[in-house]
């Protein structure tokens, strides 16, 4: 006979399959990512081991670059960034710092710090930027420019940089990240070995907190002896090493990290710049990007690169993490929803066939659905609508097999570039990639599913991170 509460128990198991089967996928798909990266970093750690980078430096082939620092409220890091920046080892480059209307003092200390002059500029305005207050350079640091303009958000800093650079190709970080000596060459040897194809390059982005920084170097890694940043260290490594690297070698890349990548200045000009209404300016520049390039029916080539680093001071306060975690999640949600047409659209290639469905799916998704199914499958065990063998394994995905794949990122590390030389740093992180399961996972999943409230509901802030500043050990 039939009866509504069979029905409703019917949707209930159907739902605790269907998350089942999802997370049985989104798992076998990052298995795969993690076998790829294993092969695709071995193969570029072979390629790169007798490079001679001194060659590539002295040849006349070798483009110089902008390096583009969009600066608000960044007093406590943004001198020991500028040190950092004017030591690479690079043959031709400039520094663009552009102060987005600070409230605090960073442009003081910029001053105080580079002996800075106000200079007269013509600047060309290739894309849309508020107005430029005015210019500044150093008499001793002749490849350091500072701009100070009205505030109008990191992509307006962004394309005053642009507007004000002299080079055709371009590398934008964040004002709290170091970049190490010999990264930016990394970074644009595919410009030098395929001038024509490549329109950009992302590098690995690593957690500065507990390391010795001198001179604005990072001369020693090290883990940060509080919880959240230690966490973060585990993070940043599997979604850079095995998350980018993976997606690289399938030619889907649709995320170049605003803290570090190089792009072809005449592309992200034809692209109409860093678009001015989202908080996801980085991805939304690159998916932009391929949609035009693909449109164009130009031949082009988007790479990661494990090797050159950038280190950056990650929050150490869970509202900090929150607002940033959200704010990543807001950014993906309306990157996908303005480029909604290369869905499944074969005019696209691999990214509308393959990236889009799988960032749309197992990215934008995966919170609603990891916390929905943390819920109901929980539920149903409690009133005995499904068994015991079934929970176990429902938690065993969920949980364990996030486990191995954040060990599996740390041994991809320890076996390809040993930044963390010390034993115990190494049971360390292989120890936090365990706990991170228990408490910091579902932490990130809430504020990812607030990210999806914050957008419908139409919130457009960025939020605040708490600075601590680089410090000296």
């Amino acid at each position: 006979m039939f009866s509504g509460d069979s029905v409703l128990i019917n949707i209930i198991l159907g739902f605790n399959l269907a998350v089942l089967g999802y997370f049985i996928a989104i798992n076998s798909i990052y298995f795969g990512l993690l076998l790829i990266s294993f092969f695709s970093i071995h193969r570029y750690r072979r390629r790169i081991q007798h490079e001679q980078w001194r060659r590539i430096i002295q040849s006349p082939l070798t483009r110089p670059v902008s390096v583009l620092v969009p600066a608000y409220n960044e007093e406590l890091t943004i001198v020991e960034s500028v040190k950092s920046l004017l030591m690479l080892e690079y043959p031709e480059f400039e520094v663009i710092v552009v102060n987005d209307g600070s409230k605090d003092r960073t442009l003081e200390k910029l001053k105080a710090a580079f002996n800075l002059h106000t200079i007269p500029a013509d600047i060309e305005e290739k894309v849309r930027c508020q107005p430029i207050v005015g210019v500044y350079r150093s008499p001793d640091n002749p490849s350091l420019v500072v701009v100070d303009k009205i505030n109008g958000g990191k992509a307006d800093a962004l394309n005053a940089g642009i507007n004000i650079s002299r080079y055709p190709l371009i590398c934008a970080i964040d004002a709290d990240s170091l970049i190490e000596g010999g990264a930016l060459l990394r970074m644009t040897k595919p410009f030098l070995e395929r001038p024509e194809k490549t329109a950009a390059v992302g590098g690995i982005v690593r957690v500065a907190n507990g390391c010795t920084i001198e001179a604005g170097r990072v001369v020693r890694a090290g883990l940060s002896r509080a919880w959240l940043p230690l966490i973060q260290t585990v993070e940043y490594l599997r979604a850079f090493l095995f998350g980018r690297s993976g997606l690289s070698a399938l030619h889907s890349l649709l995320i170049i990290s605003g803290a570090f990548g190089v792009f072809r200045k005449d592309i992200v000009i034809a692209a109409s710049g860093y678009r001015h209404d989202t908080v996801g300016e980085d991805i939304e520049l690159v998916v932009r990007i391929h949609r035009y390039l693909r449109e164009q029916k130009r031949e082009y080539e988007m790479h990661f690169l494990p090797d050159p680093v950038c280190w950056t001071e990650v929050p150490e306060s869970p509202k900090s993490l929150g607002r940033q975690r959200n704010r990543w999640q807001r950014g993906l949600i309306d990157t996908l929803c303005i480029h909604r047409r290369m869905m499944l659209n074969p005019r696209y290639g691999v990214i509308g066939m393959v990236a889009f469905p799988y960032f749309a799916l197992f990215e934008m998704l995966a919170p609603i659905i990891e916390l929905s199914g943390y819920i109901i499958v929980s539920l149903s065990f409690a009133f005995g609508m499904v068994n015991f063998p079934f929970f176990a394994l429902f938690l065993t995905i969920a949980i364990l097999i996030g486990v191995i794949l954040s060990t599996g990122s740390v041994v991809l590390e320890e076996l390809s570039f040993r930044r963390y030389p010390k034993t115990s740093d190494l049971l360390k992180l292989i120890a936090t990639g365990f706990l991170e399961n228990f408490g910091y996972r579902q932490m990130t999943v809430w504020w990812r599913v607030k990210g999806f409230w914050d957008y419908f509901t139409g919130k457009k802030a960025w939020g605040m991170m708490e600075r601590k500043g680089f410090v000296r050990t």
